[in-house]
């Protein structure tokens, strides 16, 4: 596969380079569990088929928006992802994507990252275990 069709592929998947790693740092300011339970949803999102890069990058954006507010806001993050972890980033992705098929591994991978995130953000004494730049 050459540069040019690696980097459309990339850009179909994750969106334009420059939104994909604003999207990173802005996640990797999180606190820890919230970080935890993004990435997770993250890799679970991966198994999508994107209408296109922008949408794909809108996705991502979008759900660090949500827990970005959620951790500013002290909202639990079974309040955020319900009681099933799968069937809200099922639901999530509905919106930006055409579907795809996500493995069971892959869903069971999701539910046990949640529920380790969530056991880090009562283990850190709060729910958003600190502020939204990761400072206590």
């Amino acid at each position: 596969m050459s540069e040019d069709e690696q980097s459309g592929f990339l850009a179909k998947v994750i969106g334009p380079k420059k939104r994909w790693r604003a999207y990173k740092a802005r996640v990797k300011e999180l606190p820890e569990s919230r970080r935890a339970a993004v990435e997770a949803i993250e890799r679970y999102l991966m198994h999508f088929v994107p209408t296109d890069g922008d949408s794909n990058a809108s996705m991502f954006e979008d759900l660090a928006d949500l827990f970005e507010q959620a951790a500013a806001d002290g909202t639990p993050m079974r309040e955020i992802v319900g009681e099933d972890p799968v069937e809200f980033a099922d639901a999530f992705a509905q919106n930006y994507s055409e579907g795809g098929y996500v493995p069971a591994r892959a869903k069971k991978q999701l539910t046990e990252a949640l529920a380790r995130a969530e056991e880090a953000e009562v283990t850190a004494g709060g729910t958003a275990g600190g502020t939204a730049g990761g400072t206590a």
